[in-house]
């Protein structure tokens, strides 16, 4: 090609070139917004499949931290009845220590006279008193038994403080 034919179309080619920059910048910019567009989406998507793994999470969550809480009031429930159940023997041990203690006292003769006056009233006529080997006394009737041993005189003391027993437990 010529020189002349060179310059003719260089007109046109410059229309030419600058048509296909023009068109490359629109397909970019296109290009860029799709781009975006997609990004946009993707970061939206991504937040929603957050925010639902975390009320799943939630969900799942707040059962068992229930159960767990509710593990914990049982555990430390048991943990108070059974020191309450420690020192209510412990009471009852040393009650009865000091009922059987009674056997030892100079006046031990003169509270066996007494209780086999109690357990004889109590049983009826005809009633037999034996000494319990525990210490104390035992009437037997037909149809009837007065336990008068120190043992059960000792449960019963106990019996009797109950209330005030139940106070020890009160917040």
């Amino acid at each position: 090609m010529t020189a002349a034919a060179v310059d003719a179309l260089a007109p046109a080619r410059a229309r030419m070139l600058h048509g296909a920059a023009d068109q490359a910048a629109r397909i970019l910019a296109d290009a860029r917004r799709e781009a975006d567009g997609i990004v946009a989406r993707a970061r939206r998507e991504a937040e929603q499949s957050v925010s639902l793994a975390r009320a799943a999470g939630h969900a799942r969550a707040v059962p068992q931290a229930a159960a767990a809480r509710r593990h914990a009031r049982s555990d430390a429930r048991s943990a108070v009845l059974g020191a309450q159940r420690e020192a209510y023997d412990q009471l009852c041990a040393r009650v009865r220590a000091a009922v059987d203690g009674l056997r030892g006292e100079p006046g031990y003769d003169r509270l066996l006279e007494t209780l086999t006056q109690m357990a004889r009233l109590e049983a009826g006529p005809g009633a037999t008193v034996t000494a319990s080997e525990a210490g104390g006394v035992v009437a037997r009737s037909p149809g009837v038994l007065v336990d008068c041993s120190l043992s059960r005189l000792a449960d019963l003391a106990v019996e009797a403080l109950a209330g005030e027993v139940r106070e020890l437990w009160a917040p």
